[in-house]
C-alpha cells in the first residue's frame, strides 16, 4: 500500500470554496481559490472533460491494479463504492470500513458515504458532493471528487522550499527542466503542449531512455507521444493522455496536466532520496580516501627522512682523522655541502611534515575520525628524537675538523723543518769520517801537527757547536711520533742514522785528538796571527751559519700579533749586521796582516791557513749570502703580515655581518612569540599577516647568504678564532632554522583554525571570542593555559564548573578530551576543537548507515551491483573492497555488511 500522509488543515472543494485565497497551506480549497469553478470549466470547455475522464481514469487505474482490478467507465465504475472503496484503501495504506455487498441502491449510498466521511476524516471539506450524485453517476461530480482525492494524496505533500502543493510541483519542474533549450515551463496549461517539458523530465532523472538532441519543438505529437510511451514502457506511469488530445486543444486542462506530472515527481521522488543518499556516501568517502593518501604521504615522507637521518649519522660519528690535509679538507668541503646543500631540504621537510601531521590530525577531528597512528617507529617525537640524534652527531664535527687540519698542519710543518734540519746537517757531516780517519799526522812535520792539532781543536768546537741541531733534530723527531705523524718511521729511520753517525764523529774525534796529542810535544808554536785568525773565524762562520739558517727558517702563524712579533725580532737581527760587520773586517785585517808580516819577512807560506778551514774568500762568500737573504726575508715577513692583515679584515667584515644577523634572528623570534599570542583581527588577516611576514624573513635570506660566502672565506683562509663577535655561523645557522621552523608552525596553527572554523560554521565573532578568552587568562603569555586557568576561561563562557560536584565531574570530562595525554596543560588548538565540537554539528555513522539503506532499498545489506549503480566509480570500488560479508539471517548472495563498514569510518568498530 502506498502511504500518503495525512495533512493537519481542512480542505474544501466546490463552489462555495470561494476566492482570494493565496495558497499559503497547500490544500485543495487554496488551490481552487485561484481557478475558476469546476461547473464553469465544463461548460466554458467540454474538451477540458474528455481530458479529464482519461486522465483521471488511468491515475485511478495504475492504483487500483495493485488490487488486482481497474475501471473501465469512471461514471459509472464507481456508483456502488466498492471500487471507490478499495482505490482509497490502496493510496492511503488504512483499512476502511467494511463495504456492504447488497444491490439496492442504499447499499450503493452507504458504501459512498463511507468513502467520503473517510476522505473528509483526512481534513478534505466536501462541499456540493454527495452520495446519491455519485450513485446516479453524476459525471461532473465523479470527476471532482476524484479531482479531490488526487489533490489530497498525490499532490499535497509536494513542497519545495515552503511552497503551496501546486507551486512546489511547478517550482520542481522548473528545476528541473531549467538547462533544457526550448524548456519554459510557467504554468501547468500551454508549458506542456510542445511536449519538451515531459521529455526534458525524463532525460534530467533518466538520461539513457532519451534521445532530447534530436526531439524538434515543432513536432509536438512525436515529443509527447515519445515521452508518454518511455514513461509507460520503463517508468511504469500509464498514458493518461492521448498526444492529440493536448495539441488540439488550445488550453491543456490544468488539473489533467498536474496529475500526470504528479506521477513523474513521485516516480523520481525515490531516486531524489537515493541521489541524496548517494552523495552523502560519497562526501564522506571522499573525505576517507584524501586522509588515507594524507596518512600515505605522511608515512612515505617520514620513510624517507628517517632514512637520510641514518645514513648520515654514522658519517657524522666517524671522527676517524686522514693523513693529509688535502684529505681532512675535502672531509670539511663534504661537510660544508651537507650544511649548505643537503641539509637545508631536510629541515624544511621535518618541518612540513609536522604541519602535515597536524593538518591531517585536524581533518580527523573535524570529520569525526579517528586519530591517526603512523607506523612504528615514525612517529613525530620518532622524528625529533632522530633528528635531535643528527644534532648531536653534528655538534663539534666541523670544530673536530679544523683540530685535525691544525694537527695535519703543524705535522706537515714539522716535517718539513726536520727534513731541512737534516738536510743542513747531513751536508755538514759530509766527509767528516774519512776527514778523521786521515793518518796524515804520521808523516807531517812538526809545525804541521801542530796545525792539524789546532784545526781539530777548531773541528771539536765546531763539532760542539753542532750539538744544538743534533739535538733539534731528535726533538722534532719526537713530536712527530707523539703527534702520530703517518710518516713516522721513515722520519725515525733517518734520525737514528744521524744520531749513530753523531756518536760515530764523537768516537772519532776522541780517538784522532788522542793520536795528534801523542806528538804533541814536539810541534812549535803555530803562528800566533793564524791562531788568532782561526779561533775568531771559525765563531763568525758559525754565526754566519746559524744566521742563513735562522733567516731560512720556516715560520707559521695565525695572527697579527705573532706576524709582528717575527717582524721585530727580524728589525732587531738585522741591527746586529753593522757590528757583524765590524767582526768580518777585523777578521780579514788579522788574515791581511799575515799576509803582509810574510811579504815583508820574505816568508813564503805554503797553502792556507793551516788552523781552519775558513778561507776569507769562505767568509766573504757567507757574508754575502747573510746581505742577499736578509731582504728575502724582509719580503717573506711582509708577505706574511699583509695575509695576517687579509685575515683580520675577514675576520673583522665576519663579525660586522654576523652582528646583525644574529640579533635580526633573535629580534624576528621575539616578534613571532608576540603575534602568536596577540593574533588581532580575522583568521584571514592574521594569516596574510603571518604570510607577509615569512616573506619579509624569505627575502632576508640574502643576508645570510652573504655571511655564508664570507665564512667560507674564513675558512679557506684557516682562521680560526674571531674576536670581534661572539656569533659563529654554527648559531646563525641554527637561528635562522628555528626562525624559519617557527614562522611556519605558527601559520599551520591559523590556517588549522580557519579548517576548524569553515568546517565548523564557527564565525569570526565566535573565533575572536574565543581567542580574546584564551588570551585573556594566558597570563604569561605562553600559549597554553593550566587547568586553573582553562576553567576559568571556560567560566568565562558561561560553562557551569564551579567547585561542586557536578561542576568538577563536568570539567573532568573536559579535561580529559582536551588533554587526553595528562599533560596538564591545553593549547589553543585543543581549545578550538573542542568549542567546535560543543557548538556545531557533523557527519555521523548512524547518517552514513542510513544513507547506506536508502541505496541498499531498505535492506540490511548492499550488493556490488547496487553501488556500482549509485555511487562514481572510484567509490563504489572503494567501498566493495574494504566491505565484510553480510553475516544476518536475511544474508543473499554477494551481500555485503554497510553498518560494520559506516561504523569503523569513525573509529567505532574495526572492519
Amino acid at each position: 500500500m502506498v502511504d500518503y500522509h495525512a495533512a493537519n488543515q481542512p480542505y474544501q472543494y466546490g463552489p462555495s470554496s470561494g476566492g482570494g485565497g493565496n495558497g499559503g497551506g497547500g490544500g485543495v480549497g487554496d488551490y481552487m481559490a485561484q481557478e475558476d469553478d469546476w461547473d464553469r470549466d465544463l461548460l466554458l470547455d467540454p474538451a477540458w472533460e474528455k481530458q479529464q475522464r482519461k486522465t483521471f481514469t488511468a491515475w485511478c487505474n495504475s492504483h487500483l491494479r495493485k488490487a488486482g482490478t481497474q475501471i473501465e467507465n469512471i461514471d459509472e465504475d464507481f456508483r456502488d463504492g466498492l471500487k471507490l472503496m478499495l482505490l482509497l484503501e490502496v493510496i492511503s495504506g488504512e483499512r476502511l470500513p467494511k463495504p456492504e455487498r447488497g444491490k439496492m441502491r442504499v447499499h450503493k449510498i452507504n458504501n459512498v458515504n463511507k468513502a467520503l466521511d473517510f476522505i473528509a476524516s483526512k481534513g478534505v471539506k466536501l462541499v456540493s458532493i454527495g452520495a446519491e450524485e455519485i450513485v446516479d453517476g453524476n459525471a461532473k461530480m465523479t470527476l471532482g471528487m476524484i479531482w479531490t482525492i488526487i489533490l489530497r494524496f498525490a499532490i499535497q505533500d509536494i513542497s519545495v522550499e515552503e511552497t503551496s502543493a501546486k507551486e512546489g510541483l511547478l517550482l520542481w519542474c522548473q528545476r528541473k527542466t531549467a538547462p533544457y533549450k526550448n524548456v519554459n515551463v510557467q504554468n501547468f496549461h500551454i508549458s506542456w503542449k510542445d511536449g519538451l517539458a515531459f521529455n526534458a523530465l525524463i532525460h534530467r532523472h533518466r538520461p539513457e531512455l532519451i534521445e532530447y538532441d534530436k526531439l524538434r519543438k515543432d513536432d509536438p505529437v512525436t515529443n509527447l507521444n515519445n515521452a508518454f510511451e518511455v514513461a509507460e514502457k520503463y517508468l511504469d506511469i500509464p498514458k493518461m493522455l492521448d498526444a492529440e488530445d493536448i495539441v488540439n486543444t488550445a488550453r491543456p486542462d490544468e488539473k489533467a496536466i498536474m496529475t500526470y506530472v504528479s506521477s513523474f515527481y513521485h516516480a523520481f521522488s525515490g531516486a531524489q532520496k537515493a541521489e541524496t543518499a548517494a552523495n552523502r556516501i560519497c562526501k564522506v568517502l571522499a573525505v576517507n580516501q584524501e586522509n588515507e593518501h594524507l596518512m600515505e604521504d605522511y608515512e612515505k615522507l617520514a620513510s624517507d627522512l628517517l632514512v637520510w637521518i641514518r645514513r648520515t649519522i654514522p658519517w657524522l660519528e666517524d671522527r676517524v682523522p686522514q693523513k693529509t690535509i688535502q684529505e681532512m679538507q675535502q672531509k670539511l668541503e663534504d661537510f660544508r655541502d651537507y650544511r649548505r646543500v643537503h641539509k637545508p631540504p631536510k629541515v624544511q621537510e621535518k618541518c612540513q611534515l609536522e604541519i602535515n601531521f597536524n593538518t591531517l590530525q585536524t581533518k580527523l577531528r573535524l570529520s569525526n575520525r579517528p586519530a591517526f597512528m603512523p607506523s612504528e617507529g615514525k612517529m613525530v617525537s620518532d622524528i625529533n628524537n632522530s633528528w635531535q640524534h643528527l644534532e648531536q652527531a653534528e655538534k663539534g664535527f666541523e670544530e673536530w675538523l679544523l683540530n685535525v687540519i691544525r694537527r695535519l698542519e703543524r705535522l706537515d710543518h714539522l716535517a718539513e723543518k726536520f727534513g731541512q734540519k737534516a738536510s743542513i746537517h747531513e751536508a755538514w757531516t759530509d766527509g767528516k769520517e774519512a776527514m778523521l780517519k786521515q793518518k796524515d799526522y804520521e808523516t807531517a812535520t812538526l809545525s804541521d801537527i801542530k796545525a792539524l792539532i789546532r784545526k781539530h781543536e777548531a773541528f771539536e768546537s765546531d763539532l760542539a757547536a753542532h750539538q744544538d741541531r743534533v739535538e733539534q733534530i731528535a726533538a722534532i723527531a719526537q713530536e712527530l711520533n707523539e703527534l702520530d705523524y703517518y710518516d713516522s718511521p721513515s722520519v725515525n729511520t733517518r734520525c737514528q742514522k744521524i744520531c749513530d753517525q753523531w756518536d760515530a764523529l764523537g768516537s772519532l774525534t776522541h780517538s784522532r785528538r788522542e793520536a795528534l796529542e801523542k806528538t804533541e810535544k814536539q810541534l812549535e808554536t803555530i803562528d800566533q796571527l793564524h791562531l788568532e785568525y782561526a779561533k775568531r773565524a771559525a765563531p763568525f762562520n758559525n754565526w754566519m751559519e746559524s744566521a742563513m739558517e735562522d733567516l731560512q727558517d720556516m715560520f707559521i702563524v695565525h695572527t697579527i700579533e705573532e706576524i709582528e712579533g717575527l717582524i721585530a725580532a727580524h728589525d732587531q737581527f738585522k741591527s746586529t749586521l753593522p757590528d757583524a760587520d765590524k767582526e768580518r773586517e777585523a777578521i780579514l785585517a788579522i788574515h791581511g796582516e799575515a799576509q803582509r808580516i810574510a811579504e815583508c819577512n820574505h816568508i813564503k807560506l805554503l797553502g792556507s791557513n793551516p788552523y781552519t778551514t775558513v778561507t776569507p774568500q769562505i767568509i766573504n762568500s757567507k757574508w754575502e749570502k747573510v746581505q742577499q737573504l736578509v731582504p728575502k726575508r724582509d719580503d717573506a715577513l711582509l708577505e706574511e703580515q699583509s695575509k695576517q692583515q687579509s685575515n683580520e679584515r675577514l675576520r673583522r667584515q665576519f663579525a660586522s655581518q654576523a652582528n646583525i644577523v644574529g640579533p635580526w634572528i633573535q629580534t624576528k623570534m621575539e616578534e613571532i612569540g608576540r603575534i602568536s599570542i596577540e593574533m588581532n583581527g580575522t583568521l584571514e588577516d592574521q594569516l596574510n599577516h603571518l604570510k607577509q611576514y615569512e616573506q619579509s624573513i624569505v627575502e632576508y635570506k640574502p643576508n645570510l647568504d652573504l655571511l655564508e660566502q664570507q665564512h667560507q672565506l674564513i675558512q679557506e683562509a684557516l682562521i680560526f678564532d674571531n674576536k670581534h663577535t661572539n656569533y659563529t655561523m654554527e648559531h646563525i645557522r641554527v637561528g635562522w632554522e628555528q626562525l624559519l621552523t617557527t614562522i611556519a608552525r605558527t601559520i599551520n596553527e591559523v590556517e588549522n583554525q580557519i579548517l576548524t572554523r569553515d568546517a565548523k560554521g564557527i564565525s569570526q565573532e565566535q573565533m575572536q571570542e574565543f581567542r580574546a578568552s584564551f588570551n585573556h587568562f594566558d597570563k604569561d603569555h605562553g600559549g597554553a593555559l593550566g587547568p586553573e586557568e582553562f576553567k576559568a576561561c571556560l567560566i568565562s563562557l558561561g560553562y557551569d564548573v564551579e567547585n561542586d560536584r557536578q561542576g568538577d565531574a563536568e570539567f573532568n570530562r573536559i579535561m580529559s578530551v582536551v588533554d587526553p595525554n595528562n599533560s596538564g596543560i591545553v593549547t589553543f588548538q585543543a581549545f578550538i576543537d573542542f568549542m567546535s565540537r560543543e557548538t556545531t554539528d557533523t557527519d555521523t555513522a548512524d547518517q552514513v548507515i542510513a544513507s547506506f539503506k536508502v541505496l541498499a532499498g531498505d535492506k540490511n545489506f548492499i550488493t556490488a551491483e547496487e553501488l556500482r549503480r549509485e555511487l562514481p566509480p572510484d567509490q563504489a570500488e572503494y567501498c566493495i573492497a574494504r566491505m565484510a560479508p553480510y553475516q544476518g539471517p536475511d544474508a543473499a548472495p554477494g551481500a555485503l555488511d554497510y553498518k560494520s563498514f559506516s561504523t569503523a569510518l569513525y573509529g567505532e568498530s574495526d572492519l
